[in-house]
C-alpha cells in the first residue's frame, strides 16, 4: 500500500509542477510539495514556504523547521514518521501571508494529498491551515486541543497548534507550544485505542453474522 500511496503522491507532485495556473509559481524557485511517510497517521500542515524551503524544495528546513523537528520528537515521533506540507506550495513574495485566492488555488492539491495519505490526525501549524478545518476558531483559544471533524465524509482528528515561527518570536508561545506537543502522543494513543475498539466491534458483528 505504501508504494501505491507514494506513486499517487509522485503523480500529484508532477501535476502540480506542470500547473501553470498556480498563482505564486512565477516568483518561486521551487515547488515545495511536501515530505514524509505516505503511510503516516499524523500529517502536519503549515502555511507556506519561506526562503530556505523555496531554495531546497522541502517544507520546514529553516529555523522554524529546526524547532518543528524538536517539537515532533517531544511528541514521541520522528520527522521520518510523519508527513509535512503547507496550504500553499510556492513561496509568497517577501514571506507575506498567502491571500485567500492563493490558498483556494492550491486547495484541490492539498485535498488530494489528504485523500491519498488518509491520516488519522492532522496537526495544523498556524491560523491559515487551522482555518481550513476550524474556520471560526481563534488559535489562542484552541491550540493544543483535539477536535473531531467530519471532512468531506471522513472522520479526522484536528489538533491546532501555533506555527513554530511564532514560538521563535515569543518565549511564552514557544513554551506553550512545547507543552501542546507533549499532549500529542496522548492524543495519538487515544485515537489508536478508539480505532482498535471499532475494529474489534466490527469483527464481533461479522462473527455474529456468520
Amino acid at each position: 500500500m505504501e508504494i501505491q500511496k507514494g506513486k499517487f503522491l509522485s503523480e500529484l507532485k508532477t501535476k502540480m509542477k506542470n500547473d501553470k495556473s498556480l498563482p505564486l509559481r512565477s516568483n518561486a524557485t521551487n515547488l515545495v510539495f511536501g515530505e514524509g511517510n505516505p503511510e503516516t497517521e499524523v500529517m502536519f500542515i503549515g502555511e507556506g514556504p519561506g526562503y530556505w524551503e523555496d531554495q531546497k524544495g522541502i517544507p520546514f528546513v529553516g529555523n522554524a523547521g529546526a524547532f518543528l523537528n524538536q517539537l515532533i520528537v517531544t511528541a514521541g515521533l520522528t520527522r521520518e514518521e510523519v508527513f509535512i506540507t503547507n496550504v500553499v506550495h510556492h513561496r509568497p513574495p517577501e514571506n507575506r501571508d498567502p491571500e485567500p485566492s492563493e490558498v483556494a488555488a492550491y486547495q484541490p492539491y492539498l485535498d488530494e494529498m489528504i485523500k491519498i495519505i488518509e491520516p488519522e490526525i492532522i496537526v495544523t501549524l498556524g491560523r491559515f491551515s487551522m482555518g481550513k478545518f476550524l474556520p471560526n476558531a481563534r488559535i489562542s483559544s484552541v491550540h493544543g486541543k483535539k477536535f473531531d471533524v467530519n471532512w468531506k465524509g471522513r472522520e479526522l482528528v484536528i489538533v491546532p497548534m501555533y506555527h513554530p515561527a511564532a514560538g521563535l518570536r515569543a518565549t511564552g508561545v514557544k513554551e506553550q507550544t512545547i507543552e501542546d506537543f507533549k499532549k500529542l502522543s496522548e492524543i495519538l494513543k487515544e485515537v489508536n485505542d478508539n480505532e482498535s475498539e471499532k475494529s474489534n466491534e466490527s469483527t464481533g458483528e461479522q462473527m455474529q453474522l456468520v
